[in-house]
């Protein structure tokens, strides 16, 4: 979109915060970067320039504005709604891919040579993924200086940053403030010992009720758990165990973590956000769906609903097969004693969290008979398990979703139902579509279409490419069905 001048400038001027995000506006004159809705008086336009990202508003050496924080603004949705190499790479680095293992490291995930990726990036973002990596760092930094006490050396290390030079000269350059003077602008903030306290923000409208009441419903005990009115959960990061908490409130979600490592906050922040949906862009989904005159007024009396994802693309496909042709206490009690029996053990002062969902490594180790689950299903799980130890099959961030899909397909056990229902929560596939799943029939045919799946697979295309958002409208009809 920042290559459409006139479309940004109007977006600009009525201050539209649908569309922060979606590019980023630099004003020459001050050399001052900001978010579509900046409630400063906007500029002329002939001394704007519009840029894709804040890292490349940043390459660019433009400041960050600080009265709208650009650099707090949700994702692009692009970046989760895309498959494509660009968007995968997004993903990645978000996910901290960069910081741990360099580019040769993300371009090896990506299957690519270093070249091209930085070619790609450079040309869809304005900035190559050390650039991009580098506006996270920075924004982790400002997270850690504003809502921590930690000392600024202690900052820099967690953030990322390999020195405390580099990490002094990177919060001045991007926020024109010392990190000391932005310590002080932001006043004492802290949660309580150990625990970071932040928002989350993202695009309105936002159907957060249903969204939570999903989570809460499928809780697994001691990984999971719904505790005066958040939903908290344990998180397995590259440098511990983490718990978040998950609280909606309005026009933000309050999220709290607590983290072993704090090098993981930038992770830890991004599979929140990820869980919950949160970078989606609800009025172009909703304008989309609401095109078929049967889900307009659904669209229409609950706009803004999510598609809940997770925080570890491993984790729900183990469970979606513990889930199998099972009610959802059955399934939690399966994933319960699984978790009980070999999840790694963790501490929760001030909830009832005990341990993380384990490992496909710690699972591929287990002696099969040791794990309480029928023949079929056992055998079932244990082939993926197989896979995703080995990395045979990826469903993370950056997976190839139609790759992920056809190696799923393949494996003992997994039918369209499991294979669907992991590319749409797990690898974050925005059009992924169950038309055999008994919840979907029954909405179709209270709302008077088809229930044969290959007939409501052709309807659904008018629902494309957010066909898993047109599910959270059909799945609420038909929770509302007499039993």
């Amino acid at each position: 979109m920042h290559d459409d001048f006139d479309r940004c400038v109007r977006a600009v001027h009525s201050k539209d915060s649908r569309f922060d995000g979606w590019f980023f506006t630099a004003v020459r004159t001050t050399r001052i970067y900001c978010r579509p809705s900046c409630p400063g008086m906007p500029p002329k336009a002939e001394n704007m320039s519009f840029f894709p990202s804040a890292a490349a508003a940043q390459q660019a050496g433009y400041r960050a504005c600080k009265r709208c924080r650009p650099d707090a603004s949700p994702g692009s949705p692009q970046w989760n709604a895309r498959a494509d190499l660009a968007a995968r790479a997004m993903r990645l680095i978000a996910d901290g891919v960069v910081d741990r293992s360099g580019v040769p490291g993300l371009a090896a995930h990506l299957g690519y040579s270093v070249r091209q990726v930085e070619r790609q990036l450079l040309a869809e973002f304005g900035a190559g993924p050390l650039a991009l990596a580098r506006a996270q760092r920075a924004q982790t930094a400002r997270l850690l200086i504003e809502t921590t006490e930690l000392p600024m050396s202690e900052v820099a290390t967690a953030a990322g940053f390999g020195s405390i030079r580099t990490f002094n000269d990177t919060v001045r350059e991007v926020f024109a403030l010392p990190p000391t003077e932005l310590r002080q602008r932001a006043g004492r903030q802290t949660a309580g010992a150990g625990v970071i306290s932040l928002r989350l923000p993202y695009r309105e409208p936002m159907s957060a009720d249903r969204l939570f009441t999903q989570l809460a419903t499928t809780v697994i005990p001691g990984v999971e758990e719904w505790r005066d009115g958040a939903y908290r959960r344990t998180l397995r990061l590259p440098h511990g165990h983490g718990i978040a908490s998950l609280r909606p409130a309005a026009g933000h979600i309050v999220c709290q973590l607590t983290l072993t490592d704090l090098r993981d906050l930038a992770l830890a922040i991004s599979r929140c956000r990820r869980l919950l949906d949160l970078d989606a862009d609800p009025v172009a989904v909703d304008d989309q769906l609401a095109v078929d005159p049967v889900l307009k007024p659904l669209v229409r009396s609950t706009p803004g609903r999510r598609v809940p994802h997770t925080v570890d693309g491993a984790e729900f496909a183990m469970r979606a097969v513990l889930g199998q042709q099972l009610t959802t206490a059955a399934a939690r009690a399966h994933a319960a004693r699984l978790v009980a029996a070999h999840g790694e053990l963790v501490r929760d002062p001030v909830g009832g969290l005990t341990h993380l969902f384990p490992s496909p490594q710690i699972l591929a180790s287990v002696d099969p008979d040791l794990l309480a689950l029928p023949r079929t299903r056992r055998d079932t799980l244990l082939g993926l398990v197989s896979a995703l130890a080995s990395g045979t099959i990826d469903v993370g961030v950056g997976a190839d979703r139609e790759r992920a899909r056809a190696r799923l397909a393949a494996l003992p056990g997994f039918g369209p139902w499991t294979v669907e229902n992991i590319a749409m929560r797990a690898l974050g596939d925005p059009d992924a579509f169950l038309p055999g799943d008994p919840g979907i029939r029954a909405a179709a045919r209270e709302l008077g279409l088809s229930t044969n799946a290959n007939v409501l697979a052709a309807h659904s295309a008018v629902w494309r490419p957010w066909r898993a958002y047109a599910m959270q409208h059909l799945w609420a009809v038909s929770e509302r069905l007499p039993r």
